[in-house]
């Protein structure tokens, strides 16, 4: 295919160029177009070590596992096991949270669309025996509720776990175990591991991370978060090209390529459509599925994008299928900043190869519009951040995040940002981040006027004390 050749030439070139630009350490990409693939990598998968990345390398596909986890939910749906509109304590007696009314009446699809509204960043280490999943979910039980079940969308990574937990039981197998019986074997993949002592018999990539914005990208201390948090993302790691025999089977309606049968054609269209609309968070999907992000944009030629983006500990991770162009895209990285080189590259390959203009993110304007911020001001709080939003006396609005737990352990000093309007209750950051300016949105009411949440992707909700 000629196109994919000049691809190649241009990937092979302007590749190694992007990572030094934006010090990335390492990356590998593989690009699916008319039934042919092409990779490449650049750069190594160490700076410790100097290994060089190849086209083989393995690195940590970090939340594109959720994808995956709902593909093997959506296998028990087919086979008569589950009906992701009942309660999941149906199948999961046992499961508890802080709010139990909520917990009896929360169902798999809220799960799989991330509107079951408890608090999702929750990364407890339950050990690494094949009971860390079980263990996980048993901690939940004193975790809080953000909001009433299917009310709106909040990304949550332990809701996730309980996926995991949910395939688990009704397969009678660990989770590993399940990915490798009912995806791994299926689709044929050979460069793919579940945990650490599989991925080191590859060429593994590690990530690297900044403590401060003036220091060099280091090896992260760590390779992996904890085996309790697999079924959201926290251990999976394969080369590209196995990540696009998983797309590719999305794309051929849930057969692999060599015609086996792996999702039924049902499930994988339903996985695909709008069940929540999210707030304008720029990098983000418009709207969630069932597992996948939905990018609805309306350039768009033969239906929407779909994808799913991926981060753990120092590696970043993008896949985007065009579904009605049979492409699909996919980037592993392991440090600097990802973004900038997601954006040139997926830019540059969607529109060359399916059409398709990436929407600008939305920037501050040029003159922003001094608002009263009484509604935004306040300290909101999760498991892994506390975030504070104040107005200095010149009118000037500032964001300070201070991280927590395992997050403040890896990533160190929290960060000060000035905030600006943009729209509604959309505030947005003056300065880039790795790129982009990131939208605030503020939603809610606490019963005085003020925001309720600020949602950034998560809800993250008013501290009790603030919320009187």
């Amino acid at each position: 295919m000629p196109q994919l050749d000049s691809i190649s030439g241009w990937l092979a070139e302007r590749l190694p160029q992007l990572l030094a630009e934006h010090q990335v350490p390492g990356a590998a990409i593989g690009v699916y177009a008319d039934g042919q693939v092409i990779d490449h990598a650049a750069g190594v998968l160490s700076t410790a070590t100097g290994v060089e990345a190849t086209a083989d390398s393995v690195f940590q596909i970090g939340s594109i596992t959720k994808t995956w986890t709902a593909t093997l939910v959506m296998q028990l749906a087919d086979e008569g096991l589950l009906d992701i509109d009942a309660p999941l304590v149906a199948y999961l007696p046992d499961f508890r949270l802080a709010d139990e009314q909520a917990a009896r009446v929360m169902t798999t699809r809220q799960l799989l669309c991330h509107t079951a509204g408890f608090e999702g960043d929750i990364f407890t280490d339950t050990g690494t025996g094949d009971d860390c999943v079980e263990k996980y979910v048993a901690t939940l039980v004193t975790d809080p509720q953000l909001f009433a079940p299917g009310e709106m969308f909040s990304y949550n990574n332990a809701g996730f776990c309980v996926l995991g937990r949910l395939v688990e039981v009704l397969r009678d197998k660990p989770f590993d175990q399940c990915l490798r019986d009912h995806l791994f074997a299926p689709l044929g993949l050979t460069h793919a591991a579940t945990d650490a002592y599989t991925a080191i018999l590859y060429r593994a990539a590690v990530g690297h991370l900044q403590q401060n914005p003036d220091e060099a990208h280091v090896p992260a201390p760590v390779w992996a978060l904890a085996r309790s948090n697999s079924p959201a993302g926290s251990m999976l790691a394969m080369r590209p090209r196995d990540l696009l025999a998983f797309a590719r089977m999305h794309m051929a309606d849930g057969t692999a390529a060599d015609g086996t049968r792996v999702l039924g054609e049902a499930s994988v269209k339903a996985m695909r459509e709008q069940q929540v609309t999210l707030p304008p968070l720029g990098l983000m999907g418009t709207h969630w599925g069932l597992g996948w992000e939905v990018f609805d944009w309306a350039s768009v030629p033969g239906g929407p994008v779909i994808g799913h983006d991926g981060g753990t500990i120092g590696q970043n991770a993008f896949l985007r299928m065009v579904l009605g162009k049979d492409v699909a895209i996919a980037l592993l990285t392991n440090g600097g900043n990802p973004i900038a080189v997601y954006d040139e590259i997926f830019g540059h390959l969607l529109r060359e190869l399916a059409g398709v203009e990436i929407p600008a993110t939305p920037t501050p304007p040029a003159s922003p519009q001094r608002v009263d911020a009484s509604r935004y001001a306040g300290v909101y709080t999760n498991e892994v951040s506390q975030t504070t939003v104040s107005q200095d006396a010149d009118g000037r609005i500032w964001m300070d995040q201070v991280p927590r737990g395992i997050i403040a352990e890896l990533v160190g000093q929290g960060e000060r940002t000035e905030l600006v309007h943009l729209e509604g209750d959309t505030l947005i950051a003056l300065q880039p981040k790795y790129g982009m300016y990131l939208p605030q949105v503020f939603l809610g009411d606490d019963g005085s006027g003020r925001a309720l949440y600020i949602h950034s992707g998560r809800a993250t909700r008013r501290t009790p004390q603030e919320a009187q």
